[in-house]
């Protein structure tokens, strides 16, 4: 019997990681500082693992940025427009754009890993794509944690997720069509990887958790069977996760590998299917993923030994093995840098578990399966019996009121009282705004000095009339700036704000927060997931202070700037002991509460931000239909307590349209911007083949990189968001926030917006 981890997370502890790299980006320090920062990450990372029994740890699962982007780079699928540029330049350009001296490339397009809330950056593929092994990398790491006397498995991903994950950038062929120049590639990295002495390869085939075709489904066979022709002592670890095998069982159990890996988080049932399955092999190693990757709870001891049990019925204990259901970059890095968090009380954080909590988690099982009356793990086996039972009977998570209201609920509550084409009337009679109207996503630039002052506020190193001057201030000038460039509805900037669900999450009941559980999202970019422990209510107004504030300082319209119900719920932490729908509910009754006060206020527009609405769906379609019922719903609830001249936007950004565009439209929401930049307007087509019939929003620009875009480039994608739906229907904006940028490219790129705006009004009025 073996412990396994797919993977562990990357930023470092507190961090460390994505430091590092903007200083390097500002060129605060070399790349071999950097090299040296990445290295000890990576050292630690494999120590703690091996100092805590873990049997087979992962190498290769370590990135500067994206794992499917250094996959990229590993097959020398790198675009043409990159290929005059070399090392971190090039690698950092595919992920960001660059722009300097005479380079101007834009970046690749990145969209939601499956159902999560990380980012991958998008393969791209033409008619003639070459591959070419370039494995340095992973040859790099894996005699680095030889050199530690650790022996790690490589972590690579499959070829045909690797091909389903990215794009065809020309028309006439489809990428599948690919891998028979793709697999001599893999063939040789294996090959080279085998020639390093290493036991395991662990291939990532998460795409398993999908429906696949026909034609999916051969490419999958043939690839595994070409891989079983290479003559190699190396055995190959296929490890799906995020679902269960499903419609792919039979595929699946075909392949000639040495270890099926089973998410049995996400999919309890399929330890039975596959052990009871005719073509199940008892020769098989079968990799029990049953200390859950994605979440923070503490495991259930006694349900895991259950699984378990069921599998030593069919199989000697060392063909089974113990671990996580998919990789722990999902997860906070450590629990023990809370201990001065007085946030998190000993109540709560006694049913908590962290990555390297989880580490423990697995051997501590792989010692209960060898021997349940083990004496140096009986006291926490106890624990943990504990811990689960103070959990399901603690006061803390229940309140009536929000259970009652939740029972409550009516159609009524899920519905606008007009239809759009009414409310669309009296919102153009109120705002009386322009064609083409120019707008933001809601944040601006984050500072050092904003940061700074919002950490010394929560310190109490400041007072509350000081923090409010700053931040007054800071405002003021935002809405100062705006008004001098030209834009027509107006943000406050969000400098009051941390993250977009932390802001939310830290003034709701049944919420808790950490210090230090970062994880990351995309780059460089690290979020702290709130934890939802309990019923969740709305004690006090949330927004309304500095939404009112910057309305009454500005005759144009102010957007009032909230997050959805389904965005929260998403991005959080969620408890296990209900159905995600009613908590769902819960925070969109919270939602509803703080819509109605900004429209009290005096807001006559308020966004709902939904960007993970489409990342929620479940990775078969034959459950999205209820998902989506009650997703869907649960921001109509947020956003229907509003009178119909109320302009209601909401915004997503990342993620495919074309499956769902119905569902969009049933959200109801007069206005939605969508990011489209990346993808030069393709994610519009959705839209436009749906004939949708509500105000869209296209992102003009990509606020992801730091170029800034020409005026040219803005109005060249506004021309062709105008070719394919109503001018009149259409709003100028970026494709997500700006609080990542700096300020000088971002007065820049909205000067650059707002006269493109000019020029299509103009171009409209010459043709009428």
């Amino acid at each position: 019997m073996k412990s396994i981890i797919l993977g562990y997370p990357r930023v470092g502890e507190k961090r460390a990681l994505k430091k590092a790299i903007e200083h390097f980006w500002k060129n605060n320090i070399s790349k071999n500082e950097l090299s040296n920062v990445a290295k000890s990450i990576r050292e630690k990372n494999w120590k703690t693992q091996h100092d805590l029994g873990i049997d087979l740890i992962s190498s290769n699962d370590f990135s500067l940025y994206d794992q499917v982007l250094d996959m990229c780079i590993t097959l020398g699928c790198i675009p043409e427009r990159f290929k005059n540029l070399n090392g971190l330049e090039q690698y950092f350009a595919m992920a960001r754009g660059l722009q300097k001296d005479n380079i101007d490339v834009t970046a690749m397009e990145m969209t939601k890993w499956f159902d999560t809330n990380y980012h991958y950056i998008v393969p791209e593929f033409v008619k003639n794509q070459s591959f070419s092994l370039n494995p340095e990398k992973i040859i790099s790491e894996f005699n680095e944690a030889k050199a530690l006397g650790i022996k790690t498995k490589p972590v690579i991903i499959g070829p045909v997720t690797f091909l389903l994950l990215g794009k065809e950038k020309e028309d006439g062929f489809n990428r599948l069509q690919l891998l028979d120049k793709l697999l001599p590639v893999y063939e040789n990295l294996i090959k080279t990887l085998t020639d390093l002495g290493i036991d395991y390869l662990q291939i990532d085939e998460p795409i398993l958790a999908t429906d696949l075709n026909p034609d999916e489904q051969l490419g999958i066979k043939l690839s595994y069977e070409f891989f079983n022709k290479i003559t190699t002592n190396t055995k190959l670890i296929l490890a799906n996760y995020f679902d269960c095998y499903g419609e792919n069982i039979n595929l699946a159990l075909s392949l000639p590998v040495a270890v099926f890996h089973l998410d049995l988080v996400r999919c309890p049932s399929q330890l039975n299917d596959i052990l009871s399955h005719e073509s199940f092999n008892a020769n098989k190693i079968l990799s029990l993923g049953i200390v859950d990757g994605r979440n923070i709870w503490k495991n259930d001891f006694e349900q895991s030994l259950k699984f378990i049990d069921t599998a030593k019925q069919f199989l000697k204990k060392d063909h089974i093995w113990i671990g996580t259901s998919c990789s722990l970059l999902h997860s906070p890095y450590d629990l023990d840098l809370e201990e001065a968090n007085k946030k998190i009380t000993p109540n709560i954080k006694q049913w908590l578990t962290f990555a390297k909590q989880k580490l423990k988690e697995v051997t501590t099982l792989k010692k209960l399966a060898l021997n349940k009356n083990d004496e140096s793990v009986a006291h926490i086996f106890k624990e943990n019996q504990q811990a689960n039972k103070n959990r399901r009977e603690s006061k803390l998570i229940h309140n009536p009121i929000v259970k009652q209201r939740v029972a409550s609920l009516t159609n009524a509550d899920s519905s606008r009282k007009s239809p759009f084409s009414k409310r669309q009337q009296l919102q153009r009679a109120a705002l009386k705004l322009p064609l083409y109207p120019t707008t933001t996503i809601g944040s601006f630039p984050q500072t050092k000095e904003v940061r700074l002052t919002r950490s010394n506020y929560k310190k109490g190193k400041i007072s509350q009339d000081a923090y409010d001057t700053f931040i007054q201030k800071e405002t003021e000038a935002t809405i100062r700036f705006q008004e001098e460039a030209g834009l027509d509805v107006l943000v406050h900037g969000e400098f009051e704000r941390n993250d977009m669900v932390e802001y939310f999450g830290e003034q709701l009941e049944g919420f808790v927060f950490t210090q230090f559980g970062w994880v990351q999202s995309y780059g460089t970019r690290c979020v702290k997931p709130p934890i939802i422990f309990g019923d969740v209510s709305r004690p006090n107004p949330m927004t309304v202070k500095w939404a009112s504030y910057s309305q009454s300082i500005t005759e144009k319209p102010v957007k009032g700037m909230l997050t959805g119900p389904v965005t929260i719920l998403q991005w959080s932490f969620v408890r296990n002991d209900q159905p995600r729908a009613t908590t769902c509910n819960q925070i969109a009754l919270a939602i509803r509460d703080e819509v109605c006060d900004l429209e009290h206020a005096g807001l006559a527009i308020i966004q709902i931000d939904e960007p993970a609405i489409r990342e929620g769906l479940p990775l078969r379609k034959n459950d999205w239909k209820r998902y989506l019922e009650w997703s869907i719903k649960a921001f109509r609830i947020s956003a229907s307590g509003v009178k119909d001249s109320t302009q209601i936007h909401t915004h997503m950004c990342y993620s495919e349209f074309n499956d769902i565009i119905e569902n969009i439209s049933a959200m109801d929401a007069d206005v939605i911007t969508i990011e489209t930049s990346r993808s030069e307007m393709e994610l519009l087509n959705a839209f436009v083949d749906f004939k949708y019939p509500n105000e869209i929003g296209p992102g003009v620009y990509d606020i992801h990189s730091p170029r800034v875009p020409s005026k040219k480039e803005i109005v060249d994608l506004l021309e062709k968001a105008s070719s394919l739906i109503p001018y009149h229907n259409i709003w100028v904006n970026p494709d997500c926030g700006l609080k990542t940028r700096d300020w000088p490219e971002t007065k820049a790129a909205l000067k650059n917006l707002v006269h493109s705006a000019q020029h299509m009004r103009e171009r409209v009025t010459e043709l009428v």
